[in-house]
């Protein structure tokens, strides 16, 4: 038996499947590949990205960009300095990828050129994505430090760090390094590392009870290691928790647990253990030991307040802190005492990070407050010794390195406190996760047993049982019963919906009245619910481009404050030493080189990096959570930026701006044919395809027959076993779909064609002056035309609608009024599309236009730079989406849609557009005013603490005062991100500045 560590953790995940057709007009497309967002490059161009290591500045990446537009034959080189990666455009006829490896080497880096990859797309095979927890981060020089290290480590294909999560995501080759090995790299660089969760499935954290004694511990252990398929496991008995590596195709997971309490006869039980769950109890962790840290350094620190001002107006007890014990008074005694506790014991963790920043080459908060408080401490114990040593006693300020570090880990629990409420959204996603759930065990199609298990144990297949008001356990299709379920968790609609028999469910939801039966179709990573939360994940890990100057301004900001102290320092010394100012500012027993040290610890303590680091990640995080209970998941920081600059929304028609729901409207028969025979031609020939505008024929037909025409029901009901079935259709054969034109097949012998005019002129039928009259009418009219020939004669014509969905006129005035410019894209012939476009206020129309086609809509309104958002719902709008500068897939959608957008609107309601657009501008207008506050603070209260001021408005911040600036800068930036969470909805009514009354 080997034992595992507890990065090795992970929930074992089972896949389900599914996905669901496009609803195009005039065609049926299937998106094969997807390469992702892509700039468009020029003709025989090509594209590659190279990773370059060695950069530690933007001096560095101007270095590369020069080398690389050195070349002969490069067109564009861009450098990104964060994510050590260069991308460069070039003429493959002239320079070859070792050109462009060997001019980086020259440049004096390192050069690898990358494999093509899409982060939103599919992994590459062969890797796995692991999350980690990685704790002693403190500010953005931090994240730089991590992720640097982690990407330099081989097999490591991605690596993505959130400070204000922090959590990592690395992408890695685990057949060329471990998760093991990954963890150890980021403790090695002197920061914690816990290992969450991987989209690996062979690994499972389990809770066991009744382990009461160490023959339990082994009877455990007998029984893993008889299991067929466990490779590894590792038991904690004070935890009484237990991590299984096991083979998934030898061993599920359900057959584990069920395994292990069947074996003891029940005396083990067993629980498995969510992941989230688990860094929420870190979460927690952190927090009590940040506050057990702050309360300890108080109870300590005002002690040595209070030796310092208010003792002296106490007399007695200031003759005993000035009695004589051996060297020193009492009082230093005690100083010396208390605050060596705090500074080494309390403050060991500044003195950690600090050197593990500098053993990394960088410099972060740590340092300045290492650097702060060592200086008053040391000077401190030297003025002491001197005294000793000469009689002459200088004044010391242990106070100051007691209070400095007092009031930073103050700061510190205020910001962890703040940065938590930033990751409630996922919180309360995983809350609402059912934990049990009950299956329904069936032999020959009976219910012979119900248990309950584990809702994380559920596999696809199972058939569960609902009650009510209980949560639906797992995504899955209801097999039995009918009820209300309400789904305002991921469509923000309060209002309930009805689930009948094959009706689709989502985990989460509420079952509100009936008992259902659901079997499950999607579990694990492919649920809805987990969809989100990986989504939410993301987004609140990834860093807008606009974090990129503030990080940068973060990796130089400690050296410039350490250089300004410097100089403050020598200024003041030197301006004492020749008399610039009156012996009188120096305090009691003092010397210039105090007075000058004061102002210079001041300046390095109120320095603060991390506002600016905070500044773009907290808002992002607390937008991405907004935009969830809001029904609309955001991706990321970036595509939060470039949705705020959308000057032009494009809709797709049929689905989005439309019900997606066709209705026959008008069947007109041009010939003697009767029109239930004629509608019993067109129901046999379109009861074949699966396209939208076919069903609705068939359905109309059905209604004509079973319910219009009473001589077929005779006894007046409405809903016949009959009428179900298809025994009143005729035969078919040779049925084939034409697409962008309809169908054909024979009837009896005799052809049937059913579409467009385009169908008719190929096959040679003539389509008559009054017929066409008819169609073009219903065109104008927003109705889709259907001619029917049988035999090579045009027999009838049926109008189609697809009702417009109520909001979206209003909507599309509402863009209008935020400076938006809507465009409608169909498949639809150019009347038809322009009829819709009428009803609803787009004055810009594109007709006529195929699937494949969308993407190239998409780029011709991004020819001027305009920033082009592309709203759709199905397989075929995936390519525009991915064109598109932001992608938003509305509705449920499908799974390479929402893979292709940037957005994802879980209601299938077009006001979410606007939403979409609202909260990114209200977002990026906070991480303005999160930047001008975190600037606005540096440049200001830097120079006060260097005593700019001082000479003439007798300003003068102490040390200690100068901390507790420190303390709260980036703690009000966090809290100004948090404001984001009273984000309410735009009311249309507002927007169109209508006055209700």
């Amino acid at each position: 038996m080997m034992a595992l560590s507890n990065r090795d953790l992970q929930l074992t995940e089972l896949n389900g499947g599914g996905s669901s057709d496009g609803d195009d007009r005039e065609d049926e497309w299937l998106l094969n590949n997807y390469d992702g967002k892509k700039e468009r490059i020029g003709d025989g161009m090509r594209r590659i990205q190279v990773g370059v290591t060695g950069m530690t500045c933007a001096a560095c990446s101007n270095s590369v960009e020069g080398a690389l537009m050195g070349l002969k034959g490069v067109a564009k080189a861009s450098v990104a300095l964060l994510q050590n990666k260069a991308d460069v455009v070039f003429d493959p006829d002239l320079v070859k990828d070792e050109d462009i490896k060997n001019a980086i080497e020259d440049a004096g880096f390192e050069a690898e050129i990358l494999a093509e990859s899409s982060t939103s797309g599919p992994k590459p095979q062969g890797t796995i994505v692991g999350q980690y927890t990685i704790g002693g981060m403190t500010c953005a020089a931090c994240v730089n430090s991590v992720e640097g290290i982690l990407r330099g480590l081989p097999g490591v294909k991605r690596a993505v760090v959130a400070l204000a999560t922090s959590l990592g995501e690395v992408e890695y080759d685990p057949t060329v390094i471990s998760k093991d090995d990954i963890a150890n790299a980021i403790e090695d660089a002197g920061f914690e590392a816990s290992f969450v969760q991987s989209s690996g499935q062979d690994k499972i954290l389990l809770q066991v009870t009744g382990v009461l004694c160490e023959l339990d511990a082994h009877f455990l252990e007998g029984i893993l290691s008889n299991f067929k398929g466990v490779r590894q496991f590792r038991f904690d008995k004070i935890s009484g928790e237990l991590e299984v590596l096991f083979d998934p195709e030898a061993l599920s997971s359900r057959s584990l647990v069920d395994g292990i309490a069947g074996r003891s006869n029940g005396k083990f039980q067993i629980r498995v253990m969510n992941p989230f769950a688990r860094m929420t109890s870190r979460d927690s962790e952190e927090t009590s030991n940040m506050f057990r840290l702050f309360i300890s350094s108080l109870f300590l620190s005002i002690p040595v307040f209070f030796i310092r001002v208010i003792c002296p107006h106490i007399p007695l007890v200031y003759a005993l802190l000035l009695w004589r014990c051996g060297p020193f008074l009492m009082g230093d005694w005690l100083n010396w005492a208390l605050v060596s506790v705090v500074q080494f014991v309390i403050g060991k963790r500044f003195y950690t990070a600090a050197g593990r920043a500098l053993r990394n080459g960088s410099t972060n908060m740590d340092v300045l407050v290492a650097l702060g408080t060592s200086a008053a401490y040391f000077y401190s114990v030297g003025a002491l010794l001197y005294g000793v040593v000469t009689g002459f006693w200088s004044p010391t300020y242990f106070e100051t390195s007691a209070m400095l570090i007092t009031f930073v880990l103050f700061g510190k629990y205020l910001e962890i406190l703040a940065k938590g409420k930033t990751s409630d959204a996922i919180k309360k996603l995983v809350e609402l996760a059912p934990a049990t759930a009950l299956l329904v065990v069936k032999d020959k199609g009976k219910c012979i047993e119900e248990r309950e298990i584990d809702a994380l144990l559920i596999q696809s297949g199972d058939t569960l049982k609902v009650l009510p008001g209980t949560k639906l356990p797992a995504d899955g299709i209801v097999v039995w019963g009918t009820s209300y379920v309400n789904e305002s968790m991921v469509t923000g609609e309060a209002v309930p919906v009805l689930k009948e028999i094959n009706s689709p469910v989502i985990g989460g939801t509420i079952n509100l009245h009936g008992v259902l039966h659901i079997q499950a179709t999607k579990v694990g990573s492919d649920a809805v619910l987990s969809q989100i939360i990986s989504l939410v994940e993301t987004a609140q890990m990834s860093k807008a481009p606009i974090q990129k100057f503030a990080d940068f301004v973060a990796s130089i900001f400690v050296p410039i404050v350490v250089t300004l102290a410097l100089f403050t320092w020598l200024c003041w010394y030197v301006a004492g030493v020749l008399g610039a100012y009156p012996e009188q500012w120096l305090p009691e027993n003092g010397t210039h080189f105090v007075f000058a040290l004061m102002f210079s610890i001041s300046v390095v303590v109120i320095a603060c990096p991390c506002a600016l680091g905070l500044a773009t990640p907290t808002a992002v995080m607390v937008a991405t959570g907004v935009g969830a209970n809001n029904g609309v998941l955001i991706k990321g920081g970036d595509a939060l930026e470039r949705a705020q600059k959308i000057k032009y929304v494009i809709f797709d028609k049929t689905g989005t701006l439309t019900q997606g729901r066709a209705t026959v409207t008008t069947a007109k028969v041009f010939t003697k044919m009767d029109r239930g025979e004629f509608l019993t031609l067109v129901a046999s020939a379109e009861a074949s395809s699966e396209h939208p505008l076919a069903k609705a024929v068939v359905e109309y037909a059905r209604h004509f027959h079973f319910f219009d025409d009473p001589s077929l029901n005779p006894d007046g009901q409405s809903h016949s076993k009959e009428s179900t079935g298809s025994g009143w259709l005729l035969d078919v054969s040779d049925f084939s779909a034409l697409p962008g034109r309809g169908i054909q097949c024979f009837i009896s012998g005799k052809q049937v064609l059913v579409g467009n005019r385009k169908l008719l002129n190929e096959s040679g039928i003539t389509i008559p002056d009054h017929v066409e009259s008819f169609v073009v009418e219903l065109e104008e009219s927003a109705r889709t035309g259907i001619l029917v020939a049988y035999d090579d004669n045009l027999i009838g014509v049926m109008g189609i609608a697809d009702p417009v969905k109520r909001e979206a006129a209003v909507v599309v005035e509402g863009l209008l009024k935020m400076g938006v410019r809507p465009v409608m894209v169909t498949g639809d012939n150019w009347r038809t599309a322009h009829a819709v476009a009428r009803e609803i206020g787009i004055q810009d129309v594109m007709a006529d236009v195929m699937p494949a086609g969308k993407a190239d809509a998409v780029r011709s309104f991004q020819k001027d730079g305009s920033i082009v958002a592309m709203v759709g719902d199905g397989i075929n709008d995936s390519p525009a989406l991915a064109a598109a500068d932001v992608g938003m897939a509305i509705g449920a959608g499908t799974d390479i849609a929402i893979e292709a957008a940037d957005y994802v609107l879980m209601r299938n309601s077009l006001e979410d557009v606007i939403i979409a657009i609202d909260l990114s501008r209200k977002t990026f207008a906070r991480i303005r005013l999160n930047y001008i506050f975190a600037m606005a603070y540096n440049v200001i209260a830097i120079p006060i603490a260097a005593g700019v001021f001082f000479p003439s408005l007798g300003i003068k911040l102490p040390p200690w005062a100068a901390g507790a600036c420190m303390a709260l800068s980036s703690v009000s930036v966090v809290c100004s991100s948090l404001l984001l969470r009273r984000y309410k909805k735009p009311r249309l009514t507002t927007i169109l500045e209508i006055t209700v009354e």
